[in-house]
């Protein structure tokens, strides 16, 4: 069954996809099927440049708990950068090569 559970973060940052580095604007957070990986279901990220088109995706499948551990260590390191003085502000306008 598809849950059809999606949720969109915007976002500034840069991927590496067949084509090279892009510039990216969006990631789209989703529980569902996986296109790849043998499960019934997936957290699925796909980190994309809709602007762009289809060609400037980068996308993800994990399962539950590697979405969690990774979820948790995330938010640890830039814990540990903030306590440690290391996280800057960013800028209002980041513009990426």
């Amino acid at each position: 069954m598809c849950t059809m559970l999606t949720l969109q973060a915007k976002i500034a940052g840069c991927g590496k996809g067949a084509q090279g580095w892009f510039d990216l604007r969006e990631a789209n957070v989703s529980y569902d099927h996986p296109f790849h990986f043998h499960l019934e279901h997936s957290l699925n990220i796909d980190f994309v440049n809709e602007a762009a088109g289809p060609s400037a995706r980068v996308a993800v499948e994990l399962t539950p708990e590697a979405a969690r551990e990774l979820a948790m260590t995330i938010l640890a390191t830039l814990d540990k950068a903030e306590a440690d003085g290391f996280l800057e502000e960013t800028p209002e306008h980041v513009h990426s090569h």
